[in-house]
């Protein structure tokens, strides 16, 4: 056996400070948090916080108003007239825009759900961008004399699966998406009677 190869807690020394190298270096990741080797591959790219699409998801579901009575039937009924409409869909949108901005979502979510293709285009841009984010932690990416930024290196992931969302049919979801949208929120804001505290507001207004 060669005389150099360790043995015993030698070896079991020898891993552990191989697996702090890459693990625990507190300078290897360019923003000097930690993370080297594997895991500083895995951090997000400057601006993406999971942290904060959660703090604005809590903030929303905070100001939801009760889905019980945003789908009360005896809360609906037809406008008098033309100006009543508008000002019913002007307080509804800032009543219950938290409302709004959940079924927004859910409208994305079940047409990406709802088309495979669409899936494959999503895991084909998500890809790209991570492909290109990793080089750029590696070497500094340079196109035509400028260094690609974050908004750059989406810019050039969405060019290369453009193809894919073109095969997929994106233009087709985003319009039926904005359609859906605007029928159902723009339906239950001009249907949906104010609330006692928007009409005491209206009543106080000047005319």
């Amino acid at each position: 056996m060669p005389s150099g190869a360790p043995s015993g807690e030698n070896c079991l020394v020898d891993m552990d400070s191989k697996a702090g190298d890459m693990f625990g270096s507190e300078d290897a990741h360019p923003t000097g948090t930690g993370g080297a080797g594997i895991l500083a591959k895995l951090w997000l790219p400057k601006g993406f916080s999971i942290s904060m699409a959660k703090e604005w998801i809590d903030r929303r579901r905070l100001s939801i108003r009760p889905w019980t009575g945003f789908v009360d039937q005896r809360k609906f009924s037809k406008p008098r007239n033309f100006g009543e409409m508008c000002q019913r869909m002007v307080k509804n949108v800032e009543t219950f825009n938290s409302n709004y901005t959940f079924i927004f979502l859910g409208l994305i979510l079940y047409c990406i759900i709802s088309s495979p293709m669409l899936l494959i285009a999503l895991a084909v841009f998500v890809g790209a961008f991570y492909i290109i984010h990793l080089k750029s932690l590696e070497s500094k990416l340079v196109i035509l004399g400028k260094q690609l930024t974050v908004p750059h290196q989406m810019g050039l992931a969405g060019a290369v699966s453009l193809p894919v969302f073109w095969l997929a049919g994106a233009g087709a979801a985003v319009f039926w998406v904005l359609g859906a949208t605007l029928f159902v929120i723009g339906s239950h804001a001009a249907f949906r009677e104010l609330e006692g505290s928007d009409m005491e507001e209206l009543l106080m207004e000047p005319v």
